[in-house]
C-alpha cells in the first residue's frame, strides 16, 4: 500500500514534561487511521507536530513522500484539518465561512463556488447557509467545522475529536461522512477517546498512552495482543462454590466473577469455551436463562496493556 504519512521517533517536550516520547507511525493511502487514547495522551500534540503547527524536539515527518515543514505550502494545500474546537468566524454566515476557508487554497472563483456547494451538500447544511454560527446547534457547528476543513477536497484529512459534545444523531452523521470521504479516496487520521467510534470506522488503530504508542494494528491484531479473547456472561441462579471451582479449573479460564446470579468469565483463545462451561453447569442440574459471548473491546486491550481504562484520565 502507498504510504501517505510517516512519523519516526517524534519527541516533544514542555520543559520537564515529555508530551511525545519517540512516537512512530505510518498511514497508508485510502485508510482511516485511528489515534486512540485518553485525554492528555498526546493525540492533539501529535497532529499539531505533524502539521508543523508546533515545533518538536526530535524526529522526522514525511507527507506524500516529502519532508513536512512550516513552509511546505504545496503539501499543506493537500491537507485538511478539522480541529477539536470549532474554528469558524462568528461574523460570517455558513456559506461565507466555507467560502473563506476554501478560498485559502482554491483561487478560481467558479471552482471554489462549486466546491463550497458540494461541501454544504456533504454536511447537509443547505437549510442553514445564511445562518451565522451563533444560531446553530452544537451538532450543526461541528458539521460546519467539517465543511470548512474539507471544502478544498484535500487528499489527507485530520479529524481531532470531531464528535465531542454532540448529540447522537449528529455523531452518526459525522461518522458516516468520514467513512464516505474515505470511500471517495481521501486518507483520514482520526483521533478520539471514544473507543466505540474508533472500532466502528477505523481500518487500523494506534493506542497512545503518555505520548507513547503502546500498540497498533487492525482491531483483530490488537485483540490478539492480550490474553483475553472471549468474555462469556451467563445468567444462572444458585451456583455453589464447588461448581465455581470446577469452572475455574477449565484450562482457558483465567478470570471468573459471580454476583446476583450473573456469571462473568474471561477466557483465552479456544473453540469450545462456551460449550465446556455450559456442559459443567448442565451436568450439575442448573437452569441457564441467558448466555452471551463477546470479543474484548479496545478498552479491554488498553486496560491489560496499561492497567487502567481509557476513561481513567
Amino acid at each position: 500500500m502507498s504510504e501517505i504519512l510517516k512519523v519516526e521517533g517524534l519527541v516533544k517536550r514542555y520543559k520537564e514534561l515529555i508530551a511525545l516520547d519517540h512516537l512512530s507511525l505510518s498511514v497508508n493511502k485510502g485508510e482511516i487511521f485511528g489515534l486512540l487514547g485518553p485525554n492528555g495522551s498526546g493525540k492533539s500534540t501529535s497532529i499539531n507536530c505533524i502539521l508543523s503547527l508546533l515545533e518538536y524536539d526530535k524526529g522526522s515527518i514525511t507527507v506524500f513522500g516529502k519532508e513536512m515543514s512550516p513552509k511546505a505550502y504545496d503539501l499543506k494545500a493537500e491537507i485538511g484539518i478539522v480541529p477539536q474546537e470549532v474554528a469558524v468566524y462568528d461574523s460570517l454566515t455558513v456559506y461565507e465561512n466555507i467560502d473563506f476557508f476554501c478560498g485559502l487554497y482554491i483561487k478560481d472563483s467558479e471552482t471554489r463556488k462549486r466546491y463550497v456547494r458540494e461541501a454544504i451538500d456533504f454536511v447537509a447544511l443547505n437549510d442553514f447557509v445564511k445562518f451565522r454560527p451563533k444560531k446553530l446547534s452544537g451538532g450543526l457547528k461541528r458539521r460546519l467545522n467539517i465543511a470548512c476543513g474539507i471544502a478544498h477536497k484535500p487528499k489527507l484529512i485530520f479529524f481531532d475529536e470531531p464528535t465531542v459534545a454532540v448529540d447522537p444523531q449528529s455523531r452518526n452523521k459525522i461518522l458516516e461522512g468520514i467513512m464516505e470521504l474515505r470511500d471517495n479516496g481521501a486518507t483520514i487520521v482520526y483521533t478520539s477517546h471514544y473507543m466505540e467510534e474508533v472500532e466502528q470506522i477505523c481500518d487500523r488503530i494506534a493506542i497512545l498512552d503518555k505520548g507513547n504508542i503502546i500498540a497498533q494494528g487492525t482491531i483483530d491484531e490488537l485483540r490478539n495482543m492480550i490474553k483475553k479473547s472471549e468474555i462469556i456472561t451467563i445468567e444462572a441462579a444458585g451456583l455453589d462454590d464447588e461448581t465455581l471451582e470446577a469452572l475455574r479449573g477449565l484450562s482457558n479460564i483465567y478470570s471468573l466473577n459471580y454476583n446476583d446470579s450473573i456469571l462473568k468469565i474471561e477466557a483465552g483463545a479456544g473453540r469450545h469455551n462456551v460449550i465446556d462451561i455450559v456442559n459443567i453447569l448442565q451436568e450439575r442440574g442448573y437452569k441457564l436463562k441467558k448466555i452471551f459471548s463477546e470479543q474484548p473491546t479496545l478498552n479491554d486491550v488498553f486496560l491489560e496493556l496499561t492497567g487502567k481504562t481509557l476513561r481513567d484520565e
